[in-house]
């Protein structure tokens, strides 16, 4: 099976004295493909020390099960003999807190948006193709959190 890497660097700004957690979360995310990244905590999770211009844990979350979605929902449809022209998605993640008190992304919502070449499959088609994309997506396999699909037309 494959294998995956990212590089997360951060460092300490030099006037911060970082035990009184007044530290910037700004931090590089670095790929395999040379593709590199300004990233921070969310500014809903510490607000005065994250960059809300950087990509948050919580954004790249929802963004890796949409586009894992897309991608194995993609191959699925070429392998039926269906053409897409274009797939948006504006996925939508939830935070809500454990029976313990510990916060998570409960529920993320898949709503995509796609536009066909010739005829549009029906309704049961389209259905079937979103459950096998859920079923066969590796992220979505790989974790807990409740993920739905409500496409739009």
């Amino acid at each position: 099976m494959a294998s995956y890497t990212a590089t997360i660097l951060w460092e300490r700004g030099p006037e911060e004295v970082f035990t009184d957690n007044r530290y910037g979360r700004g931090h590089q995310w670095s790929f395999d493909g040379g593709v590199s990244f300004r990233a921070s905590s969310s500014p809903h999770v510490v607000p005065r020390y994250s960059d809300p211009a950087g990509v948050d844990p919580e954004e790249a979350f929802i963004a890796s099960l949409s586009s894992c979605h897309m991608l194995t929902f993609l191959y699925l449809a070429a392998k039926k003999g269906l053409t897409v022209n274009r797939y948006e998605d504006v996925a939508e993640g939830r935070m809500a807190k454990t029976p313990e008190g510990r916060v998570w992304v409960s529920e993320v919502v898949l709503h995509p948006v796609i536009a066909w070449e010739g005829e549009t499959p029906d309704a049961e088609t389209l259905d079937a193709l979103h459950h096998a994309a859920h079923d066969e997506c590796f992220i979505a396999n790989s974790v807990r959190t409740d993920v739905r699909c409500e496409p739009r037309a």
